[in-house]
């Protein structure tokens, strides 16, 4: 057969002067004259790019040999049937267990209650990773918070974290067994594993996740996080390539129920990585498990107080109700912006978030940025003197009052019954103050 010829035919009479075809030729064999593109056709290599985006239609391609030639020799590529096969290829939700010397951080546990229904939705096993030395305990523990499989690398040089060792074993065991979805916490060991390993495999991340979901038709995730501030909720979906991966703020899913003796299928995977190839070491390990700092994302109890207290002595009337009920000192981002108390006892999306069985909001008046942390408490109780609050929508019981009245015979209550009970709507609330009782 004949070798085929490409020509361009240009009707200049035809151009609006929009340029489209200036920035698309890769030759640049077009120029603007005047207003009107100048094809300089000895530059030009009939590509046909510019067929394409003119508007005008004043450019086209003849092939000798006429169109039925052409459309044999240039088939048509279904551009969603190639991508479709390409995310078929992958398959699986994968949890990342963080652990520190044997200790598992409880958010890996909460991954694997969400992660449970997201693969029972796609029809697909719940995987764990587990990357360590020493293993053998937390891997059974990820068999028993719900891991049909855990993937486990347990090698000395994994002993202690460090990106770039942890990210290779978790490149690695990617690459090779292709998970449609890789869920982490969001915290500092999560954060810094997560980017390294979706920059090395060139796929998207969301991070600080507060919801997430299946869309039933392309199976994809659906990823829903504070944007704008905390102002909306945006669900950000990956469409295009795989492993689907988000970090998840610690206690914002409820964790996967413990179920002793249940089994997990073990695969062994091995490192092709020595000591003196990691740059980084690590010279000591200090555990501050049993530190007194404040650790509000796993208090069962939380106490938080706003800037309807007016001033930093609020704090100490806080502090008195707190221990009343044996929990801990919670705060809004205003407060702690006013200097009234510090950072570490933040709530809110730029603080910590929680999920207690019960956390009291006194003289909080309910922004999205704080809600976000604190929504997910099995019990909440607002205190505020503004009757439309918009803490109250979220509420479990509402007390509308003037908080330095309403505290103090809180605290009196406490001295006399078991206040933990009254508040979680085990018995009866009554206020000899005068203040009024809302219910939800």
């Amino acid at each position: 057969m004949a070798k085929k010829t490409r020509t361009l035919i240009y009707n200049q009479d035809k151009c609006t002067g929009c340029a489209y075809c200036v920035g698309e030729c890769p030759v640049d064999a077009i120029d603007m004259v005047d207003g009107v593109a100048v094809v300089d056709f000895d530059v030009c290599i009939k590509c046909g790019k510019c067929v394409k985006v003119c508007p005008a239609d004043c450019f086209e391609i003849v092939v000798e040999g006429g169109a039925e030639e052409e459309a044999a020799a240039e088939p048509v590529v279904d551009e969603e049937a190639e991508l479709r096969a390409k995310l078929a290829e992958f398959s699986g939700v994968w949890v990342f267990v963080e652990q520190m010397h044997g200790h598992v951080h409880a958010v890996s546990w909460e991954l694997l209650g969400s992660g449970r229904k997201l693969a029972d939705d796609l029809g697909c096993k719940l995987s764990a990773i587990v990357l360590g030395h020493h293993m053998q305990k937390v891997t059974v523990e990820a068999g028993e918070y719900g891991a049909d499989q855990t993937y486990v690398i347990d090698l000395p040089i994994l002993e202690s974290y460090r990106t770039q060792p942890y990210a290779m074993a978790c490149i690695q065991l990617i690459q090779k067994y292709k998970p449609e979805i890789v869920l982490m916490g969001a915290t500092t060991m999560g954060r810094d594993l997560a980017g390294a390993i979706a920059t090395d495999l060139h796929t998207g991340l969301t991070a600080d996740c507060t919801g997430l979901d299946i869309d039933p038709e392309t199976r994809n995730l659906l990823q829903t996080r504070p944007a704008f501030g905390g102002n909306i909720m945006a669900t950000i979906v990956t469409r295009k390539t795989r492993p689907q991966m988000a970090t998840v703020r610690p206690r914002v899913m409820a964790s996967a129920p413990k179920e002793e003796g249940r089994a997990t299928e073990i695969i062994t995977e091995t490192l092709d990585l020595t000591e003196d190839q990691v740059p980084t070491k690590v010279v000591a390990f200090r555990d501050n498990a049993d530190s007194e700092d404040v650790n509000l994302p796993f208090s069962e109890i939380i106490v938080s107080g706003g800037r309807g207290l007016g001033g930093p002595a609020g704090f100490e009337l806080i502090a008195e109700l707190a221990e009343a009920l044996g929990g801990t000192v919670g705060a809004s981002r205003a407060t702690v912006d006013a200097g009234w108390i510090s950072h570490d006892h933040q709530v809110g999306q730029t603080g910590s978030t929680v999920r207690p069985k019960l956390y009291v909001a006194c003289g909080i008046s309910g922004a999205i940025q704080h809600l976000v942390g604190m929504e997910g408490s099995d019990a909440i109780v607002a205190i505020n003197s503004d009757p439309n609050a918009k803490i109250f929508n979220v509420a479990t019981y509402g007390i509308v009052g003037d908080l330095y009245k309403v505290i103090p015979e809180l605290i009196r209550i406490a001295s006399e019954r078991d206040l933990k009970k009254i508040l979680l709507g085990e018995e009866d609330l009554q206020l000899t103050s005068g203040e009024e009782t809302m219910n939800e």
